[in-house]
């Protein structure tokens, strides 16, 4: 990527942020669905037309937070070393989200309660997190050299470690952060691994 595209890319990204706050925040002091896009827009000082040229809803205005963690999650699963098992590259790749939940607990927690109380937002949700399994499906596919359709097993083992770290945060939330978040996720990941999921992750 060009200098200039990249810097292009990283405005974009800042204004996109920026949006984004902007209805998250709108939308927790009036309410989800009592807010429009044209209020949304309005408090950011763009058009409408400018807010939806990033998103293409209200829900995903305020959810892009968390689009790009499929790409990274799916870009740490191949890094991960290439004699670990399956179930051991998708529990360290997806310990990759403490640190997002941690960098400012107080504000990921009002995050995280805001979207599991607005029934709009936590269906959107539970639909992008459903986007994610065929992206980390096919990555663990890839490190472990398989080509054309990934094997069933592999789904399965993506669905449980993303429900495994959805419980995490949510039991994480609902403790209002007194919880360690990594302590909850590695309970999910060994409970799992307890009852042989691991030992046929190979």
């Amino acid at each position: 990527m060009s200098a200039p595209a990249h810097t292009r890319t990283i405005a974009r990204d800042a204004v996109r942020a920026a949006l984004s706050r902007t209805a998250f925040e709108l939308s927790r002091e009036r309410g989800f669905d009592k807010v429009t896009v044209d209020e949304m827009a309005a408090a950011a000082g763009v058009s409408r037309s400018t807010l939806l040229r990033y998103f293409g809803t209200k829900e995903e205005a305020v959810l892009s937070a968390f689009d790009d963690h499929a790409m990274g999650f799916a870009e740490e699963l191949r890094a991960r070393p290439a004699d670990e098992d399956h179930w051991t590259a998708l529990r360290r790749s997806l310990e990759g989200v403490v640190p997002f939940y941690l960098q400012d607990p107080q504000a990921a927690l009002a995050m995280t309660r805001f979207i599991l109380g607005t029934p709009a937002l936590q269906s959107r949700q539970a639909e992008k997190r459903h986007g994610w399994r065929p992206v980390l499906t096919a990555a663990l596919a890839e490190r472990a050299g398989h080509s054309g359709r990934p094997p069933v097993r592999l789904a399965v083992l993506v669905a449980a470690a993303l429900d495994c770290m959805d419980i995490a945060v949510a039991h994480w939330a609902d403790s209002d952060g007194q919880e360690d978040l990594a302590v909850l996720l590695a309970e999910g990941f060994d409970t799992l691994t307890s009852l042989s999921v691991g030992s046929a992750a190979r």
